[in-house]
């Protein structure tokens, strides 16, 4: 990160007047999850399993300023009835075509962070594309993809192989009910007895552990 963009950080109510006056770009922020990406370290590889739109990934990356932000999705139709509230389920009324239309469209909000390598996209599985890159790769990984008990298992296996020791392993919606009722939080209780992560805090929501 730039020296105006560590001095930004630091005084309140800056960003807002440096964005008024075209200093740094205007972003949508969620302010709900600003706090974890505090924590996250600048210039690291990092990667987001979920993207969506990409909104959360330009956060991420007027944050943070990472060196690499791996985006990770399939953008993939999910027709079974259990998805029928999930953003790539029922939702997504344009079935697959919407979901296409999605990717393209955020390989092309990237296209200039992707031309430089500072963004790489990768359409897929998480559990597909995380175990094809390196163990301890990773500063911290980002994890909002399938909400389901099993897939939210499965990416914090992974993630916690993919990230080097006092790395992060981070990730969204924390919580009861829902229509993956409550997989994230269940998956996330249990993997707090995990001798090999400390959890470092739960916040509006979201989940914050630190690689031993």
């Amino acid at each position: 990160m730039s020296m105006l963009r560590r001095v930004i950080k630091k005084i309140p109510g800056s960003r807002a007047m440096a964005e008024l006056s075209g200093i740094i770009r205007k972003q949508a922020r969620d302010v709900n999850r600003q706090f974890l990406l505090d924590i996250l370290p600048e210039n690291a590889k990092g990667a987001e399993i979920g993207v969506h739109l990409g909104d959360f990934s330009r956060q991420i990356l007027d944050s943070t300023s990472p060196n690499e932000l791996h985006l990770i999705d399939p953008w993939e139709h999910q027709t079974a009835s259990r998805y029928k509230a999930a953003l790539y389920g029922g939702v997504a009324k344009g079935g697959q075509t919407e979901l296409d239309e999605r990717y393209s469209r955020v390989l092309s909000r990237y296209k200039r962070e992707i031309r430089a390598e500072q963004v790489i996209v990768h359409r897929g599985y998480s559990t597909d594309i995380l175990q094809k890159i390196q163990d301890q790769y990773f500063d911290w990984v980002y994890i909002d993809g399938n909400h389901l008990y099993d897939y939210v298992k499965k990416d914090l296996e992974l993630s916690l192989q993919k990230v080097k020791s006092g790395g992060y392993i981070t990730g969204d919606d924390y919580i009861e009910g829902g229509w993956w009722e409550g997989g994230v939080k269940k998956a996330v209780d249990e993997f707090v007895n995990n001798k090999a992560v400390a959890l470092v805090e739960i916040r509006n929501e979201q989940f914050i552990f630190r690689k031993k």
